[in-house]
């Protein structure tokens, strides 16, 4: 029995769903800064204090959760990645760019959710 042929589009379809992930991840981590930042705004129109209020507290957890689901999906790609075999990965794949692209988004959000509270 001959082995059986590569199909590259096992690897796109791993690639497609990290993508979705870090789509996800950003988008979550946008909708706290947003909600962060128009709390802010809301006290300031109000003549209040612009000290921390709750849509603070509330952004700053959505950055997590955004944080979190761009992670988890980076994780989630590696360790699929290492279950292929070499024959089912296009010669052209290299993993390390968009790898690289999720942890610096990471590490981007938890700077934002510092920011963000303090």
């Amino acid at each position: 029995m001959s082995d059986p042929v590569s199909d590259p589009r096992v690897y796109f379809a791993a690639e497609r769903t990290m993508l979705a992930w870090l789509r996800t991840g950003i988008a979550i981590m946008a909708f706290g800064f947003v909600v962060a930042r128009f709390g802010v705004f809301l006290r300031l129109v109000q003549g209040r204090d612009a000290a921390h209020g709750i849509s603070s507290y509330l952004g700053t957890v959505l950055v997590a959760l955004g944080v979190l689901a761009t992670a988890a999906g980076a994780v989630q790609y590696r360790g699929f990645c290492r279950t292929l075999p070499p024959a089912e990965r296009p010669t052209t794949a290299r993993t390390g760019f968009a790898l690289g692209l999720c942890w610096a988004l990471v590490l981007f959000g938890l700077v934002l959710g510092i920011v963000l509270v303090a």
